[in-house]
């Protein structure tokens, strides 16, 4: 049987990776996997984390298997940190959660899940979007659509083009929305954008999926829910793919949620009995102990508040850097206009660098940049902005 079986081509942004950790080159900079890097280009475990760690390992405990769908108390963190406590007691009868492996996890139990309701179903992802949603969807059996989302012209959101798309996305079919810091380009809608999302959403009749990845990375907390509150509000059924991998920091750990909101309680038994078949079916049971951490942190006020202020830290230093990023390059005489960098949110930017560009980088100044010229801006650091802006300056002109 694998006399045959060649070898399958590298993941676009782990394979990356691993060609970077194989350079010798001092001076690299690794721009292309998504996790978030400090000062000193290092991704630190949150203190919070770590004394939740501490209390979490001194109580002990059980290794019993989790639910099917994880600890309930984990649930309900997870839908006050989607919805808000206020909107959240309106209407947590029609909301169930399951923890899930990851948000990637999330993405995929929610794929099987929707085939399995609505076979037929037609699935729409932005163009661009993160390289593995096709490759997720693919694999649960969809027919895999796009949506014009980028206007590469003014580096923002194509508004005209992407709403008249979802004003043609037919009624039963299915659309994954990025909720904030899209991936790749960093562009957001506008919250006037997101209600016209959802009032289209809830005229046209397709199911929103929400992929929440990056919650507190772009405004804030309660900020970044925006989008989730507007389906809400409108009344139709979707779904969330949440993660505690970047505002927790919990990569490893494989810390996320799928939570759906149906139109009412029965409709959501009846669906999240059908969400616990696929998992039982494909994991089980989620793994325990990053959940674990992230009830103990959310549990405890003083332990949230260390968290949140930690989050806020994150994410002003990304933004310090794409400010720090669009001055190095202006300082460096390029004609080319770089501040739609500091207009974008969280981790990603569309830098506007050709697959030329990027080869060049790569190979001759050991720069890695995904494909496409997305750059992960957590990566740089007051330690290698310049040698980066200088290469990036040379390549340009």
């Amino acid at each position: 049987m694998f006399e045959t079986v060649s070898p399958a081509p590298p993941d676009a942004i782990l394979g990356l990776t691993e060609s970077f950790k194989k350079d010798p080159n001092p001076k690299k900079i690794n721009l292309g996997v998504g996790v978030y890097k400090d000062e000193n280009g290092t991704t630190p475990t949150l203190a919070c984390v770590c004394e939740a760690a501490r209390r979490v390992l001194a109580e002990g405990g059980t290794k019993v298997y989790m639910p099917i769908s994880g600890a309930p108390e984990y649930g309900r963190f997870v839908q006050e940190l989607l919805f808000g406590p206020e909107a959240l007691a309106d209407v947590a009868d029609r909301i169930r959660t399951a923890h899930t492996p990851g948000g990637t996890g999330a993405l995929r139990v929610g794929a099987d899940l929707l085939k399995q309701l609505s076979p037929d179903a037609r699935l729409w992802l932005s163009a661009p979007t993160w390289a593995n949603h096709p490759a997720i969807f693919g694999a649960a059996g969809y027919d895999v659509q796009s949506y014009p989302y980028y206007d590469v012209a003014t580096r923002a959101l194509d508004e005209e083009a992407f709403l008249g798309a979802l004003e043609s996305v037919p009624a039963g079919d299915i659309v994954l929305l990025h909720v904030c810091c899209h991936n790749p380009t960093g562009v957001d809608p506008t919250p006037e954008q997101w209600g016209k999302i959802a009032a289209i959403a809830a005229e046209r009749g397709w199911l929103p999926f929400l992929d929440f990845a990056y919650q507190g990375f772009a405004d804030s907390l309660d900020a970044d829910r925006h989008a989730v509150l507007q389906f809400l509000e409108s009344g139709v059924e979707f779904l969330v793919a949440s993660s505690f991998s970047k505002n927790f920091g919990l990569y490893q750990d494989r810390v996320g949620a799928l939570t759906l909101v149906a139109g009412d309680e029965k409709q959501a038994d009846a669906v999240f009995s059908h969400l616990k078949r696929t998992v039982r079916v494909n994991y089980s049971n989620p793994p325990a102990h990053g959940g674990h951490l992230v009830c103990k942190v959310l549990s405890d006020a003083a332990l949230k508040e260390q968290w949140e202020g930690e989050l806020n830290q994150m994410r002003a230093r990304i933004q310090s850097m794409r400010t720090a990023f669009v001055q190095g390059l202006q300082s460096r005489g390029l004609e080319k206009d770089f501040s739609f960098i500091e207009r974008q949110n969280g981790m990603f930017s569309f830098s506007g660098l050709t697959d030329e560009q990027v080869g060049i980088l790569r190979e001759e100044k050991s720069i890695y940049i995904v494909k496409g010229g997305r750059i992960n801006v957590a990566g740089i650091t007051p330690k290698n902005i310049d040698y980066l802006c200088d290469a990036v300056a040379e390549v340009i002109k």
